[in-house]
């Protein structure tokens, strides 16, 4: 499961304004996404998040993810943990990323990026695990809110590589809902703003159930089967 918010423009009592959506992409066993949720408010607060996941198992969703792929969004990993405590969790790599560039001075981001993705990219749970040691050898004295903010991210940027190897690539971000955000501002760009809530609701989900929008299964899908056949999936 692919969780994330954005940002919509809406006119709301007569003024247009920046409203936060949270957004849940389910993956199926067969590998096929289903958007199972869009939801307007205030914010990405812990009660927010927690407000959206307790409604999807309200409306019938039985079992907790196997995986929940977010942010590092503290109110929406809390929500996770509180209603799915078993589901395992990674965090974005890619967000991650870009917590850590903001840490660092301009002259030394390309050997940052460098080394992060050592980590990211690395060819198995080995070899991330070196190359986190050697990050931080690297730059614990250089850039110590470079480490902290690494360090903040902790085992759960590496979750994936537990995984079937097929699938790292779509497992390792939130890319996946990303897009989909990305494709709804763009569709809507034009408009300006959103004339209400329910008009945005309606014109966004219907995007994706018309067909206009289509989310394609995700990578090593036929490997998930695999996975949940076993209490520790593997890589291969």
């Amino acid at each position: 499961m692919y969780l994330d918010g954005f940002a919509l423009r809406i006119r709301s009592a007569g003024k247009v304004v920046s409203v936060p959506v949270l957004g849940v992409v389910g993956v199926l066993t067969d590998g096929r996404k289903h958007l199972l949720a869009l939801e307007l408010c205030h914010g990405e607060s812990f009660a927010t998040w927690k407000g959206c996941l307790d409604d999807l198992v309200a409306r019938g969703l039985r079992a907790a993810p196997v995986l929940a792929i977010i942010d590092g969004n503290a109110g929406l990993r809390r929500a996770v943990g509180e209603v799915w405590p078993r589901a395992a969790v990674q965090r974005c790599c890619v967000r991650k990323l870009r917590n850590l560039e903001r840490k660092a001075p301009k002259h030394v981001l390309a050997e940052i990026r460098e080394d992060f993705h050592r980590i990211a990219y690395a060819a198995s749970a080995e070899a991330a695990r070196a190359a986190y040691a050697t990050f931080e050898r690297t730059w614990g004295k250089r850039c110590p809110g470079v480490v902290a903010s690494r360090r903040e991210g902790g085992d759960e940027l590496l979750t994936f590589l537990t995984y079937q190897r097929a699938q790292w690539k779509t497992l390792r971000t939130t890319n996946t809902i990303e897009r989909l955000h990305e494709e709804f501002r763009r569709r809507v760009k034009t408009q300006g703003s959103l004339p209400n809530e329910d008009a945005a609701l309606i014109l966004l989900f219907s995007l994706v159930a018309s067909g206009q929008i289509r989310l394609r299964k995700i990578d090593g899908w036929r490997k998930i089967a695999t996975v949940l056949r076993h209490d520790t999936p593997r890589a291969a």
